[in-house]
């Protein structure tokens, strides 16, 4: 009997990548699943295809699961909570919702258009939004449920021209933590995972000297989607109850646990400040605690210019 015995699972962005493995491993460990995909392109700029979410969906069902197919955009409020009404109307019921579904319109940020921003952010923070608002009356209703939100490295740290990226990312961030906060009481718990992982956004970002090759190659070989899966899977499970509120990160066979911004110093002056003194005084006080930059170049670098 697998850990996911009984229950049903919206996994979107299931066509590919992260989301493919997962939604083929929920069904292996005894879900029902309702594989989402648009099918659109990585920068989703085209009107999508139903073809992706079916044919995972078809995998499933050959291998003896049971699955349905969904090509709406997690954009779309109405279209998520149609992706609910189906996950009850075909399988009785929803426990779980994994959201890896995502876009990439990398650019420097001094070169980066309105659009550019939107619709990664609508992809990413919007649809992280809709997902879990389309879903979560109905487990606090049942006072069970459980979602699987993904962050990145590039908003918990930083990574050069991904600035509408790691803003979205960040932000779902937030959003899990506060989810989680609301819905302890009523068994409702939301997780988020920084995946390491090759993607086909992985390899769409440009390398341009042979130590990001080196790099990237270690990755598509030591670093896969189906190893990501396991933990968004296992954090579907009754027996992961406890475990809530968390950032995650997986990189091969290692699991991360990330901390949370904290408060790490403070400096106090009995007169209150001033700007020439908060220069003066507070700014040296605090330095060395300040958090760097990292490397100038991303690990995938991208022309400064």
């Amino acid at each position: 009997m697998g850990v996911l015995e009984g229950k049903v699972v919206l996994v979107t962005g299931g066509g590919n990548g992260i989301g493919k493995e997962t939604a083929l491993l929920a069904a292996r460990e005894g879900a029902k699943v309702v594989v989402n995909d648009l099918g659109g392109s990585l920068s989703g700029d085209d009107p999508g295809d139903a073809g992706p979410a079916e044919k995972v969906a078809a995998e499933i069902r050959a291998a003896g699961g049971e699955a349905v197919s969904n090509s709406d955009s997690v954009t779309d409020y109405k279209a998520v909570e149609g992706m609910v009404e189906q996950a009850k109307d075909t399988f009785g019921d929803l426990n779980a919702v994994i959201n890896p579904a995502g876009i990439l319109r990398d650019k420097m940020f001094h070169k980066m258009s309105e659009d550019d921003w939107d619709a990664v952010i609508d992809v990413h923070l919007r649809g992280s939004f809709n997902v879990t608002r389309a879903a979560v009356e109905l487990f606090r209703e049942k006072e069970d449920g459980a979602f699987v939100l993904f962050t990145s490295t590039t908003g918990l740290i930083g990574n050069v021209g991904q600035a509408n990226y790691a803003a979205a990312k960040l932000g779902i961030a937030g959003l899990s933590r506060i989810i989680a906060m609301e819905g302890e009481r009523k068994n409702v718990r939301s997780n988020i995972i920084a995946p390491f992982a090759w993607t086909r956004m992985i390899a769409s970002i440009p390398v341009k000297d042979e130590a990001g090759a080196q790099r990237v190659n270690r990755m598509k070989e030591g670093m896969r989607a189906d190893q990501v899966a396991q933990l968004a899977v296992a954090l579907c499970a009754d027996r992961a109850k406890d475990v809530s509120g968390q950032i995650f990160g997986v990189r091969g066979n290692e699991v991360v646990l990330f901390n949370q911004p904290r408060p790490v110093k403070s400096v106090a002056r009995l007169e209150g400040w001033d700007p020439e003194s908060l220069i003066d005084q507070c700014m040296p006080a605090m330095k060395a605690d300040f958090t760097d930059m990292g490397p100038t170049a991303s690990v995938f670098p991208y022309d400064p210019i």
